[in-house]
């Protein structure tokens, strides 16, 4: 598996976002009403604000892309000031899925939000995506309150991330 930076205008970050949106706006739990996808906006995206990753299968002669997923910078943490990041769009394919891949993106997400500077990661995520939370809470996010308004979240989690040492 390897991980490849782009920008989120990118076609094949917009295809991939496109994939990624229709599996959700299809498994959508229905009393929530409509899901409402928003796509990423490349200066949230780009470094050091954020960056969004292809996940790409290095078995594959090609590279098949195999997912995507992104960190971008918001405001700080209410009360601490902590500079707070977010993962946004972590989504892998469901025939790789199952494998370690969603938890090495994870990883490598987290390693460049502290590289940017972050002190905590924070996230949304829906009751339905049972795998998706099961992912945070081994991964060591904890349940927080709602950082913001996105309709298709049920669930925030949250993560204090280690220091860069220089």
């Amino acid at each position: 598996m390897r991980f490849r930076e782009v920008d989120v205008t990118d076609v094949e970050a917009r295809a991939a976002l496109d994939a990624y949106f229709a599996e959700r706006a299809a498994g959508f739990p229905v009393e929530l009403g409509e899901y409402r996808p928003t796509y990423p906006v490349s200066a949230a995206f780009t470094p050091p604000a954020g960056v969004f990753l292809l996940v790409e299968d290095d078995a594959e002669d090609d590279g098949e892309l195999i997912g995507c997923g992104g960190v971008r910078r918001i405001e700080p943490s209410p009360g601490t000031g902590e500079v707070r990041y977010e993962v946004k769009h972590l989504w892998l394919r469901p025939a790789a899925r199952g494998r370690g891949a969603g938890r090495r993106l994870l990883e490598e997400l987290e390693r460049r939000a502290v590289e940017f500077g972050a002190e905590q990661l924070v996230l949304d995520t829906n009751a339905s995506l049972e795998a998706a939370g099961g992912l945070y809470r081994s991964s060591g996010y904890s349940v927080i309150e709602p950082y913001n308004a996105n309709p298709n979240a049920t669930h925030w989690y949250g993560k204090r991330l280690p220091r860069q040492i220089a």
